[in-house]
């Protein structure tokens, strides 16, 4: 299943902030910054990857059910995407 890549832009966006976010916890560490403040960081880090993961599968959801691309998924193989994430 191919998804469009106009619909991915949004997840693209949200993966390049945590990029930036990730790298900012790289400097934390390097500079020596408290625990707690890179702590807060990798859980928003954490919650941006897991919020675009969710956002891909909805994609593929909205994808399979209009089978645009001919190609079904499964609903179990949908399913252990999905959990996967968890």
């Amino acid at each position: 299943m191919q998804l469009n890549q106009d619909d991915m832009e949004g997840v693209v966006k949200r993966l390049r902030r945590a990029q930036g976010q990730i790298g900012g916890v790289l400097n934390m560490i390097e500079e020596g910054r408290d625990c707690k403040d890179i702590v807060t960081q990798l859980a928003a880090v954490s919650k941006a990857v897991d919020r675009a993961g969710f956002a891909v599968i909805s994609l593929g959801m909205r994808e399979c059910l209009t089978g645009r691309d001919g190609e079904v998924m499964d609903v179990a193989d949908m399913e252990k995407l999905f959990l996967s994430l968890a």
